[in-house]
C-alpha cells in the first residue's frame, strides 16, 4: 500500500468539513505526512453577503469574506493538531472551491484529497453543485469522501 506524503483537506468552517479535517489529520498522523487545510472564499460586500443569506440559507457561511476564513483555518488547524498531525499548513486561497482544491493538491504535489460528503444529497448540491463529486470527478489524485452525515 503507497503511503501518502502530502495530504490536502478542503474546509468551509461547517461540522462536516471538521470531521473531514480530523479524518485527514489522522491519515497524515498516520502516515508521517504534510496535512494541508484550504478554505476557499469570496470576497463579499453587505449587498452581496445578504443577497447569499436570502438565496443560500445556512448555505452563505460559504460566500462571505477572506475574514471567516482565516477564522476557520484557525480552527481547523487546532483540530488537526488535536487528532496527531504534527506538519500542518493552511491556505487560504480566493475563488470557487472545486477549482482551489485542485490547485492547492497540484501546487503542493499532494496523493490524497479529503472533503466531507456535505452536498451530495442535498437539493443545495443539486443546484449548487457538490463540491465532494466534483473534486473526485476532476482531482488527479486519491480522494476521501468522509461520510459526515
Amino acid at each position: 500500500m503507497a503511503v501518502y506524503r502530502t495530504v490536502v483537506v478542503g474546509t468551509d468552517g461547517s461540522d462536516s468539513s471538521f470531521a473531514a479535517v480530523d479524518r485527514a489529520a489522522g491519515v497524515a498522523a498516520d502516515a508521517g505526512a504534510k496535512l494541508v487545510v484550504v478554505c476557499a472564499y469570496y470576497p463579499a460586500g453587505k449587498h452581496d453577503i445578504e443577497k447569499a443569506q436570502d438565496e443560500l440559507g445556512d448555505e452563505a457561511y460559504q460566500v462571505v469574506g477572506s475574514a471567516p476564513a482565516e477564522d476557520t483555518l484557525q480552527s481547523a488547524r487546532d483540530r488537526a493538531a488535536k487528532a496527531g498531525a504534527a506538519d500542518i499548513e493552511t491556505v487560504a486561497v480566493k475563488g470557487e472551491p472545486v477549482d482551489t482544491l485542485r490547485k492547492v493538491v497540484h501546487d503542493r504535489g499532494a496523493d490524497l484529497l479529503v472533503v466531507g460528503n456535505r452536498g451530495l444529497n442535498t437539493l443545495a448540491g443539486r443546484i449548487l453543485g457538490s463540491v465532494p463529486a466534483e473534486v473526485a470527478r476532476k482531482s488527479g489524485v486519491d480522494v476521501l469522501i468522509v461520510h459526515t452525515t
